[in-house]
């Protein structure tokens, strides 16, 4: 009976559960079952999405931990690509693997125009330069596009800015400062082509008044202005701290040499490293430097005549009529390799020491290099350490001065012969690096000395002596610039020594010490 009784009651519930249906239809029934079935899924879903979000932020955070007690402090700023000592084949590997790249936010702000660069002069002419006019559009609230290289000086050389820096990595880590462009959006571009635009030269050692007051509304009035000559353009002294320390950012960050000069750089640096020390002497002792600044010691008169046609023959080039040896007593010349041989014997270095000499090619050639060849024998070039590496870069002596650039800020010692824009520009590229050893020359005594010890009024012991002595505190070693009001000319060079950004340095790295212990 119970068996039957269930039964039943079985059917009965089957009969109503029919019914329903009929009540209801057919699917709406089919929708109810659904939703009973995909709400389980969805809180499962829901679950694992929420696990997944979870999990990323808790990595995000680890990253940025990592990041903070690295030990690469500073990572905003570079060091050397390379470091010194049995461990530099590991550390070229390890550089050749791109960092995790984190780009900064953009700045956001009303663009008041375009402005356009057109830089003048050697390699690191016109790179002091690109640091000035890119701190100069940040203030101005302008759009930079991609400066303009020099291709009509001596060197002739047809390299556009990308075939040297690394214009992306230019653009990119300064977007949370000012907006760069490659060129010209197309509709801008059109007013340029039709003549509608301004080019002019900015006056020399200008403080950011002149450009908000005197550059600024030009630029709101024609939308694009083109500035065609940018060498020294902006002052060393008396400017906004904000303004120094984007000058230094760009020169020590943003630019960066192309990948394939730097991996030739590591080249150069690594077989160098292999023998041991060595020294970078930057002899300027070339054919336009010459011509030029009318130094002419140590030349026979066919020598003479050939460089005083060469500075007739460049109009912008204004000095053409010099007294050689007044220049030379003033110390306005640079040394000659003789000269040279005999002051590196005088400030004691090793006559084993291998000395990398960057500069383009020796004017007299070898015979001119003979004397410091037998003082100083393990003499050393790009040429021939690399030779068919180089054969991309012949006919383009920006890219060589790259090259140079590079092998300098890696050297134990740097010697430069003549104070010029790369002399200049390494001093204070290798101050920032943690005042590496650089020789700065008194040439204006040396010469004097040398003159002495040739003459027999000074024994060798005195003049080494000398020369020494006077040397002692002119390492490169951490001090304030010397400013000349009204004689910017005079006074030190804001890239040869940018104390500012030396000193933000150490206390940035303070800072992080403090916050790590």
């Amino acid at each position: 009976m119970c068996r039957v009784e269930e039964t039943s009651g079985k059917c009965d519930y089957k009969k109503q559960w029919e019914m329903k249906i009929k009540i209801f239809g057919e699917g709406k029934v089919e929708k109810l079952k659904n939703s009973m079935v995909s709400r389980p899924r969805m809180k499962l879903w829901m679950i694992r999405a929420l696990t997944t979000i979870l999990l990323w932020t808790c990595f995000a955070q680890l990253m940025t931990l990592g990041e903070m007690f690295s030990p690469k402090l500073l990572k905003g700023w570079p060091s050397c690509f390379t470091q010194s000592g049995p461990e530099l084949p590991l550390v070229a590997e390890l550089s050749s693997i791109p960092p995790k790249l984190i780009l900064p936010p953009k700045r956001l702000y009303k663009n008041n125009g375009y402005l356009m660069v057109s830089c003048n002069g050697g390699l690191n002419q016109m790179r002091a330069a690109i640091c000035d006019m890119v701190a100069i559009a940040r203030y101005l609230n302008v759009t930079l596009i991609v400066p303009e290289l020099d291709k009509t000086s001596f060197w002739n050389d047809p390299s556009e800015f990308k075939d040297i820096f690394d214009v992306d990595h230019f653009i990119t880590s300064l977007r949370d400062e000012v907006r760069i462009l490659k060129e010209l959006p197309p509709r801008v571009q059109q007013r340029v082509d039709q003549g509608m635009f301004l080019s002019m030269q900015p006056v020399s050692w200008s403080d950011i008044s002149y450009y908000v007051h005197q550059i600024l509304p030009l630029v709101q009035k024609h939308k694009v202005v083109q500035l065609n000559k940018t060498d020294t353009r902006l002052a060393n002294n008396e400017l906004p701290l904000e303004i120094q320390k984007l000058r230094c950012r760009v020169n020590f960050n943003a630019l960066r040499f192309t990948s394939q000069i730097e991996e030739l750089g590591r080249k150069v640096v690594k077989i160098l490293r292999e023998k041991g020390p060595f020294l970078v002497l930057h002899l300027r002792y070339e054919m336009d430097m010459l011509a030029f600044s009318g130094c002419t010691h140590g030349c026979n008169s066919e020598e003479e005549d050939e460089l005083t046609r060469m500075r007739y023959a460049y109009p912008w080039w204004k000095e053409k009529i010099i007294n050689s040896e007044m220049k030379r007593r003033e110390g306005l010349c640079p040394l000659t390799p003789e000269e040279t041989a005999l002051v590196l014997n005088a400030l004691g270095i090793d006559r084993n020491v291998q000395i990398y000499i960057a500069a383009g090619e020796i004017y007299g050639g070898e015979r001119r290099l003979a004397p410091l060849a037998e003082a100083f024998p393990n003499l050393v070039r790009k040429e021939t350490l690399l030779r068919s590496d180089l054969k991309f870069f012949q006919n383009h002596s920006s890219q060589m001065a790259a090259l140079d650039y590079l092998v300098a800020l890696e050297s134990d010692i740097f010697v430069p012969t003549y104070d010029g824009n790369m002399a200049k520009v390494v001093e204070g590229h290798r101050r920032f690096l943690g005042f590496k050893k650089t020789i700065l020359l008194d040439r204006k005594l040396l010469v004097k000395l040398i003159d002495q010890y040739h003459n027999g009024l000074l024994s060798w012991d005195e003049f080494s002596d000398t020369v020494k002595e006077v040397h002692s505190d002119r390492m490169g070693n951490s001090k304030k610039r010397v400013v000349t009001p009204d004689r910017p000319k005079e006074e030190d060079y804001f890239y040869s020594n940018p104390h500012e950004c030396l000193q933000l340095m150490d206390e940035s790295l303070r800072r992080k010490l403090d916050n790590v212990g």
